[in-house]
């Protein structure tokens, strides 16, 4: 994560996805580990031959397997997977760009722990300006070793020193004194957060990426060119009030002390259930204190942030009182609502959130948004109660209308689901009512897209199903002059990814071939709040906040 934050250009969060993605393709081993120790049976040449056809590094890898190969130095074992080693060989064309940065490095660091060392020679020069003496030493390679593979931590140039013998005689070029005045440390960059959230035992592998994650997304820290940390006002006024009320807060010992309780469970000489019991009183008595002096932290806040209903401007309806609620733009962004004080969450992609032709939720009586990814982006329309209080048992929390299994709102994922996505499981392929007319399907679980039938004026998602592969029929319309279908042909039906007719104006994706999740009674499990469960064509359902 260091390596990821400092050299690669990428946060910790996003190298840790990358690398997860990488081990479910089966490109890496486990990513989340801290063992850096093989284990004695480990087979080091096994792993190490499946890179020599490599052109980036093959030619290193033939000379370790002619006889270089050494045995890796002893690391440290945490007790919970092997370390991080290539599974199987990747080119550049096989992969993303960030993708192929986090396997590249993997594979190098790999190969670099079964190379020798790097042999240099290190010199030092005496020499005498007048009555003053000075040194000076520099560095002269004997053995790259490992750095021809590590090629980033090679020599550089500038260490090394000019050839000189003892009694040579220098010319001094220029003599100046330099003045300089004292600077405050720079901001924390993420790669120095984390050595010292290992440094004071708060954090694995596993949490800090998390963790780190956490605070850009709640806009206490921005993340600046070189990676840097940034406070934001936010953030420190936060800081700054629990330091009034309970400094224990915002100090690291109080979560390395549970990390070191929880490392003493792991090594059988603690008991879970006093450990467990123990850390829920210390909490409760913190929040406790906390609560009952919570007046000094809204002191701070006033005198540095206005109200929330003085905030952002006019968005959309709230469904309760008709009035309308604010979008605050600032991160995180939300819609609150003045009058019935309610704060809801909306997408934090980075999009546009506008109203969606000023139609109402059939559950709520909110005013639909859309939010929007540009043009090459992700699209969906959402109701902002549902998208915070899913009202079928099968929806998530902070899905928007592609999720919804209503069965009879046009938006819904039962009115516009097309396909089973084959990019990840579970999802399904659902049209954007919102997105002519440069039509696309959008997954509601993953990133993945589908264009279509550009400049239709209308497509919609048909009853029928395609009898080859389940997904459901879609129909498309073109105005006369704009016609894609040849002749005076305006509107067709049929599969996207089976029909001839479209294999030009989709982008095409495989189809799953099994039963269609979209429609029928699969998808009648869902149920509101208080209602009983229902299939298609039984009552309307009942308003959820009713």
């Amino acid at each position: 994560m260091r390596v990821a934050s400092s050299g690669l250009n990428m946060g910790p969060h996003h190298a840790m996805m990358i690398a997860e993605k990488l081990y479910t393709q089966g490109y890496i081993s486990y990513p989340r580990t801290e063992t850096t120790n093989y284990p004695e049976n480990f087979d080091l040449r096994g792993t190490l031959q499946m890179q020599n056809r490599s052109s980036d590094w093959g030619n290193e890898v033939q000379e370790l397997l002619g006889g270089t190969m050494i045995r890796p130095r002893k690391g440290h074992d945490a007790g919970d997977h092997p370390p991080i080693t290539p599974m199987k060989l990747a080119n550049r064309n096989e992969l993303d760009s960030d993708s192929w940065k986090i396997y590249d490095y993997v594979v190098r660091h790999f190969i670099a722990t079964l190379c020798p060392d790097l042999k240099y020679l290190h010199t030092v020069i005496s020499f005498k300006i007048g009555e003053e003496t000075f040194t000076c030493s520099g560095k002269a390679l004997l053995d790259p070793g490992y750095t021809k593979v590590m090629t980033w931590q090679a020599l550089g140039a500038e260490e090394t020193l000019p050839d000189l013998k003892r009694g040579d005689i220098c010319k001094v070029t220029e003599v100046k004194l330099n003045e300089r005045q004292t600077s405050p440390p720079d901001y924390l960059t993420e790669s120095e957060v984390i050595t010292l959230m290992e440094k004071h035992g708060i954090g694995t592998d596993a949490s800090i990426p998390v963790h780190i994650n956490n605070i850009c997304q709640r806009n206490y820290v921005t993340v600046s060119s070189g990676r840097k940390l940034i406070p934001t006002s936010l953030g420190i006024v936060l800081v700054h009030g629990y330091q009034k009320i309970d400094p224990d807060l915002v100090l690291p010992t109080m979560r390395a002390a549970v990390e070191k309780q929880l490392n003493l469970i792991a090594l059988g000489k603690e008991n879970y259930e006093s450990v467990l019991q123990h850390t829920l009183t210390v909490f409760r008595l913190k929040f406790q204190y906390f609560v009952t002096n919570i007046t000094g932290m809204d002191e701070l806040f006033e005198a540095s942030f206005s109200p929330l209903s003085e905030s952002g401007k006019p968005q959309s309806r709230c469904g309760k009182c008709r009035r309308y609620m604010k979008l605050i733009a600032t991160r995180p962004c939300r819609l609150h609502c003045p009058t019935c004080d309610e704060t809801l969450s909306v997408p934090q992609a980075g999009g546009n959130i506008r109203i969606f032709r000023e139609l109402k939720c059939p559950l709520d009586d909110f005013e639909l948004l859309q939010y929007t990814g540009g043009a090459k982006g992700k699209s969906f329309i959402f109701c902002p109660y549902c998208y915070n209080n899913p009202p079928f048992r099968d929806m998530r929390k902070l899905s928007g209308c592609n999720s919804c299994t209503h069965p009879t709102c046009p938006y819904s994922l039962q009115s516009n689901g097309v396909s089973n996505c084959s990019m990840c499981d579970g999802g399904v392929l659902v049209l954007d009512p919102g997105s002519g007319p440069k039509w696309k399907l959008s997954c509601n679980r993953c990133d993945t897209i589908v264009r279509l039938f550009e400049d239709a004026v209308k497509v919609t998602v048909d009853e029928d199903t395609c009898k080859d592969c389940g997904s459901q029929l879609v129909t498309a319309e073109y105005k006369k002059e704009k016609t894609k279908f040849g002749g005076n042909i305006t509107e067709a039906t049929g599969c996207i990814f089976c029909d001839a007719r479209f294999t030009s104006l989709v982008d095409q994706l495989q189809a799953m071939k099994q039963r269609n999740p979209v429609r029928g009674k699969g998808r009648g499990r869902g149920r509101g709040r208080g209602t009983k469960s229902r299939g298609r064509g039984r009552s309307k359902p009942k308003d959820k906040m009713a």
